[in-house]
């Protein structure tokens, strides 16, 4: 029973690891990432396509045919994440694993990709309204964010200034009731059958504000057109709030990003490697179980030609490579490693490693505190006067080709 459990965690792991987008530390998750993004691609363009009566009439059949495969291999990769859902969630249980991938943003936008394909053999009348989620399948291109820091960085705008956004949304909501009233009761008796209600006031309040103004409804009376001339100029200035906060955002986001680049103090930081070969100790152990010498870290793990971030729960495997960080290096020393020191108005300075907006592809290796090696655990918070060490993947990689390791 234990060895069946621990095979069937080890197919979890091979499972997760494969339909996880960007791991691709062999061939078959990289062949999994390819099929995943052109089944996306050619979905959305038979879609686009079926829209065309000429392209439909001609080629109706194939581009059927392309909407039930791709469909069917979003049906089974929605499958393969639910079972490998406690590979994503660690610590939850089996059941709660699931409850919460189905529940993510993620889980609905995987789960609406194919599942109104299907829904109309049950209920034909709903055809329709079904079709309309395809347009839901769109959405599975944000799973690309793994290759992406861009995108990591607008999502780090939009959920740092959230707040401010809709505080200016919230304002605008406001002047558009307000306006729309106040346009009702002026030009309703004038144009009894333009502005019939309320709505139809809002949809004016609407198109003016946001400076679109299609011009199928406007006031005709004097008073009804100075309230709108000073709606308008009221619409653009508001419009730029928002604006504002969101371009403010991207300049904030993008220092932080390049901040390395900035660093106040950089010294060459030396590490000694290790193998993992057969019959050593630590070879299956994780790296939370490994009892390191004081003083030291593990700083990262050379697995094949792919680098892997050594966290508490990633298991050591026979043929590894550990770089050790340590005072002095017999051997095998890596460069390009950067030491930060946080001065006294350093951004990073009382904050935790898990809230620092620096780019996916750097690391911190380790802090050091009063000549104390500190591991940098999420939610370590940092100090005046710590020694950051960070190193970027991008140099790493070049150090292993060029046969540093």
């Amino acid at each position: 029973m234990v060895e069946a459990k621990s095979n069937w965690e080890k197919l979890q792991k091979k499972l997760f690891e494969m339909v996880s987008i960007g791991v691709t530390n062999n061939k078959l998750n990289q062949g999994y990432d390819i099929i995943s993004t052109l089944a996306l691609i050619l979905n959305l363009i038979a879609a686009f396509a079926s829209t065309f009566d000429d392209i439909r009439a001609a080629h109706g059949k194939l581009l059927a045919t392309i909407d039930t495969v791709t469909v069917l291999f979003f049906a089974i990769d929605y499958v393969l994440r639910i079972l490998t859902a406690s590979q994503q969630y660690k610590g939850c249980s089996e059941g709660k694993a699931i409850t919460k991938y189905v529940t993510s943003a993620y889980g609905i936008v995987d789960l609406l990709s194919f599942l109104p394909h299907y829904l109309p053999a049950f209920f034909p009348a709903g055809a329709a309204v079904f079709r309309m989620f395809r347009v839901v399948r769109i959405f599975r291109l944000f799973r690309v964010n793994a290759y992406s820091d861009s995108l990591t960085l607008i999502g780090n705008v939009l959920k740092n200034k959230k707040t401010q956004i809709m505080a200016s949304v919230f304002i605008i909501v406001l002047l558009i009731l307000a306006s729309s009233l106040c346009m009702y009761s002026v030009e309703h008796d004038a144009q009894p059958d333009v502005f019939k209600n309320a709505f139809s006031a809002i949809w004016w309040a609407t198109s003016t504000l946001l400076t679109v103004g299609y011009g199928d409804i406007y006031p005709i009376t004097v008073m009804g057109q100075i309230l709108g001339i000073v709606i308008t100029f009221l619409g653009v200035g508001l419009v730029a709030i928002p604006t504002g906060i969101i371009s403010a955002g991207f300049i904030e986001e993008y220092q932080k990003a390049t901040r390395l680049a900035d660093i106040e103090q950089e010294q060459d930081v030396r590490f000694i490697e290790a193998s993992i070969d057969e019959g050593d100790v630590w070879a299956g152990k994780t790296v939370s179980e490994i009892a390191m010498p004081s003083g030291t870290i593990i700083a990262i793990i050379i697995r094949g030609k792919e680098t892997v971030v050594p966290r508490g729960d990633v298991i050591i495997e026979l043929g590894d490579k550990l770089i050790i960080c340590a005072e002095s290096a017999t051997e095998g020393m890596l460069e390009d490693v950067k030491e930060i020191i946080l001065r006294k108005n350093h951004s990073w300075n009382g904050q935790m490693i898990k809230d620092l907006d620096i780019s996916r592809q750097t690391y911190i290796v380790m802090v050091d505190r009063d000549g104390k090696m500190i591991k940098p655990y999420a939610d370590l918070v940092l100090e005046e006067g710590d020694r950051v060490i960070v190193y970027t993947k991008e140099s790493i990689n070049k150090y292993i080709r060029d046969g540093g390791f």
